[in-house]
């Protein structure tokens, strides 16, 4: 199927359906020496699981990875690394029933227009599901950043449904403030403002409940990344970091820095003046700016300012109440949704996220070093 790669210089291909026998990805272009082993994706892939709380998905994967190729004696080789999660929790007989019946909300009917045949379970290869191969590639692409330039992608959930988080300073949230709530118990909604993580909480139970779903917002941010990645025309790093986002299943809208509340501002409000700040040796200036309304990025190249996104994720389409549809044929019907599914996707959408906007990094920064890069830092401070 075409459009199954995604990246220049560190290229990602996948391959699996939701009710197969599992997931593979293919990462190619990945500098050789970088420490990797199943433990290390295990982590981010048992954020990605299903089944890991009561607002979540109760199908039950153990997703444990299986690393093929591209890794010897626990550091990559620089050839191409396959990774294989395999499907095990699968119940295709739930989708039986409604195999000739297009889904509200799903890419059902798009399929057929598109190819004239589709595999009915569970979505096939439109499930989220397909997404555990991009975690385990996000990993990949994370330990790559991490060792180049020190960088860090965290992603977290600002929004759901009309409860909104307090986020004031988005490159300050921690792992553990994602992860864990104040007195050490898991925060299953992902949100690092505790309050409103209760709220969320309680909010997604009650539609549960109701049988119905919500939607809401992730906010990503990455840390640490020098300025100059990115392209200034068609390879803007902006660009290629919505296109990374809208890839993900479920997501209708993307922003980054002040987004679209740039329209109620003016020019002399919205930009964000620039500032030297000397490095500890005084010898070097860093340009920086105050204020990051641009969200990290200017003319589609990183400014050395955090890079801070914003995905809006909407309402699981899957519902186990009544909805009117048609059939394959064209003839009125009502479809009931079985199965297991989330009431909420934000805090599984949470990795997920996070893989596709370090992979993009990934993919840039080799780009850069390829052209030769600089450092963002040179302009030399005077006396």
């Amino acid at each position: 199927m075409a459009g199954s790669s995604f990246g220049q210089a560190f290229r990602v291909t996948t391959a699996g359906e939701s009710h197969g026998p599992g997931n593979v990805v293919i990462v190619d272009g990945c500098p050789s020496g970088i420490g990797l082993s199943v433990d290390d994706l295990r982590a981010d892939l048992a954020r990605r699981r299903p089944g890991q709380s009561a607002i979540v998905t109760q199908r039950q994967e153990s997703d444990e990875p299986e690393i093929l190729s591209g890794v010897f004696e626990g550091r990559t080789t620089g050839t191409p690394i396959a990774i294989l999660v395999r499907n095990a929790d699968q119940r295709s007989r739930d989708y039986e029933d409604i195999k000739d019946l297009y889904r509200p909300g799903h890419a059902d009917y798009t399929f057929d227009a598109k190819f004239g045949f589709r595999d009915y379970r569970g979505g096939g290869r439109s499930s989220a599901r397909e997404t555990v191969s991009r975690v385990a590639a996000g990993v990949i692409a994370k330990k790559i950043l991490a060792e180049a330039f020190g960088g860090r992608v965290l992603a977290y959930v600002v929004q759901v449904g009309d409860v909104v988080a307090t986020v004031p300073e988005p490159a300050a949230v921690t792992l553990a403030q994602v992860e864990r709530l104040p007195d050490g118990s898991p925060n299953i909604v992902r949100c690092p403002d505790p309050e409103k993580s209760a709220e969320m909480v309680a909010l997604i139970e009650e539609l549960r409940k109701e049988q119905d779903s919500i939607g809401g917002v992730a906010e990503v941010v990455a840390t640490g990344v020098p300025a100059g990645l990115g392209e200034p025309v068609f390879d803007k790093l902006k660009a290629d970091l919505g296109k990374a986002l809208f890839s993900l299943p479920a997501v209708l809208g993307v922003e980054y820095g002040i987004g679209f509340g740039c329209a109620r501002m003016r020019g002399s409000r919205n930009n964000d003046p620039f500032v030297a700040e000397p490095d500890p040796t005084g010898r070097r200036v860093r340009i920086a700016t105050r204020g990051n309304r641009h969200g990290g990025m200017l003319g589609g190249i990183s400014s050395g300012m955090p890079i801070v996104l914003r995905a809006a994720v909407k309402p699981t389409s899957s519902l186990p109440q009544e909805q009117d549809t048609v059939t394959r044929a064209g003839l009125p019907a009502r479809i009931r949704t079985k199965g297991r599914h989330d009431p909420c996707l934000l805090p599984r959408f949470v990795p997920m996220a996070e893989a596709m906007v370090a992979i993009v990094l990934a993919d840039h920064w080799l780009r850069w070093r390829a052209q030769g890069e600089r450092t963002g830092e040179l302009r030399p401070s005077s006396d």
